[in-house]
């Protein structure tokens, strides 16, 4: 089952122009939901042994610091260095033959490689629910290591996601840093301010990090939601809600804007109805409107998770047999598979999706993105897995040539996955931001790859290896944790 949340679209405008979420928005925790009792794996031990942190000495690698401005920056690249990793931490960093390899430690030849920051996913998921199958989140946990994220944002919360946060900081669990948001905020969660305030203080006493918003939420409940959570100390991200509009949720402070919500009923040209097609909506943008829109955001430091890869499919006009094709389905279950063609099929049935509005559609959002990085508008990368047809960790690799295309040089999409997450860390989430760059004394959380990233950015999909937080996966590594799991998805059928 699905909750529907109605999403009034702003006035002149026709109902297929209710936003990027169409008419109506059915909320991740409950598809994510069906997926898990489509999958239905039973309690094993963990997928990979948990690695020490070691003593480990890149040698002879080409460093991206990720602390340049742009690549055109001396310093972009540093050829020839030594890096040393202990006890997971960067302890040393310099010209090979300039710095001390200790004793005993693990010596990497880098020669011909690249050692960047490791990724972050800032809009991920893990399995929903208060008890989900151990083995399917140990395999999500995975997945987005294995493609070289270090570094992960939940953005669904529940109990469970806390211990496991902690789990993985104490290195009892292999995976990402991760940061856990809050069980949405919602109409139905926080239908009143009473209930907003309750619903806040409740979220921040648990512990979690920061609060998830969805559609739905009323202005008298948003309004008192960012009173307490001042108070309390917990900020928030995710949708625009209707009744608040961007621009209030922008000035009440609003730490993150997801998949570019609000900027189609903030954009559409003043002279539509109510009978305007679907494409003929979503290729109306007002320039100016949106020029202004991207300016406003601009001033304001709003971090935009644009999640196009997505978006693309959930408004789209898509070939599932097309999309699970790809080679990352092998690592998901039959079980979820079905629900991504299921999902496909029903929006193909809905007569206001055509192969013009979902061109138009995703003309529309690379136009959003391309104007706000124009503008100057800080971005973070994400992608919404495993939402529809996106494979944790794989996705992030679909979504960088979007971002590509819509005008980000290869340095600053890699910015907005390395450099630009530790500085939302550390000023939106009052925690330490020390990651995201390669310098001594900074988290050891590194992705080594043949050849240079800013070249051809399809480098960062095979890594050499992988260290979070000190501990060494090596190519050999993931590609057995990777074989195992497309395995026993593979026996499903058998």
């Amino acid at each position: 089952m699905f909750v529907h949340v109605r999403l009034p679209s702003p006035r002149p405008t026709s109902r297929a122009a209710a936003g990027s979420h169409g008419v109506r928005c059915r909320f991740p925790v409950l598809l994510l939901a069906m997926v898990l009792l489509l999958v239905g794996t039973p309690a094993h031990a963990q997928l990979h042994d948990v690695p020490d942190r070691a003593t480990l000495a890149f040698e002879n690698v080409n460093v991206l610091p990720m602390t340049a401005a742009d690549e055109g920056d001396a310093g972009a690249v540093l050829p020839a260095q030594t890096v040393v990793v202990s006890d997971g931490r960067i302890v040393a960093m310099g010209p090979s033959g300039q710095v001390d390899v200790p004793d005993g430690a693990l010596r990497v030849d880098g020669s011909g490689r690249f050692l960047l920051p490791g990724l972050a996913e800032i809009h991920a998921h893990v399995p929903p629910g208060q008890d989900p199958p151990r083995e399917l989140v140990e395999e999500y946990l995975f997945l987005y290591l294995a493609n070289g994220i270090t570094t992960i944002r939940g953005m669904l919360g529940a109990p469970y996601q806390l211990e496991l946060r902690e789990e993985l900081r104490r290195g009892e669990v292999l995976g990402p840093r991760f940061y856990v948001g809050a069980p949405s905020v919602n109409a139905n969660t926080a239908p009143t301010p009473e209930a907003a305030e309750a619903l806040v203080r409740a979220h921040a006493e648990a512990g979690y990090d920061f609060l998830k918003i969805h559609p739905g939420v009323p202005r008298d409940s948003w309004d008192r939601m960012v009173e307490v959570a001042r108070e309390v100390g917990i900020t928030w991200a995710g949708h625009i809600p209707a009744d608040v509009g961007i621009d209030h949720a922008v000035a009440t402070g609003m730490a993150t804007i997801d998949h570019l919500d609000g900027f189609l009923q903030a954009t559409r040209r003043d002279d539509l109805s109510e009978d305007t097609p679907r494409e003929e909506v979503f290729a109306a943008t007002d320039p100016a409107k949106l020029e202004a829109l991207v300016e406003r955001l601009a001033r304001a430091g709003v971090w935009q998770v644009p999640t196009q890869y997505l978006w693309n499919h959930l408004n789209g006009y898509v070939d599932a047999d097309s999309l699970l094709a790809l080679p990352e389905f092998q690592y998901i279950s039959e079980g979820q598979r079905m629900g991504y063609r299921n999902q496909a099929e029903q929006r193909r049935r809905n007569p206001e999706i055509t192969p013009a509005s979902d061109a138009a559609h995703r003309a529309m959002r690379q136009d959003f993105l391309r104007a706000a990085h124009s503008a100057g508008v800080p971005i973070l990368m994400g992608t919404d897995s495993p939402q529809l047809f996106n494979v944790p960790g794989f996705a992030l690799h679909r979504e960088i040539p979007l971002m590509l295309d819509a005008g980000m040089s290869p340095y600053e999409v890699l910015v907005s996955g390395t450099r630009a997450v530790g500085e939302y860390v550390a000023s939106s989430l009052g925690q330490p931001g020390d990651f995201g760059t390669v310098q001594a004394g900074q988290r050891a959380d590194l992705l080594l790859v043949d050849g240079n990233p800013l070249e051809d950015m399809a480098r960062l999909q095979d890594p050499v290896g992988v260290v979070a937080d000190g501990r060494w996966l090596t190519r050999e590594a993931i590609r057995a944790g990777l074989d195992s799991i497309a395995v026993k998805y593979g026996d499903e059928g058998r």
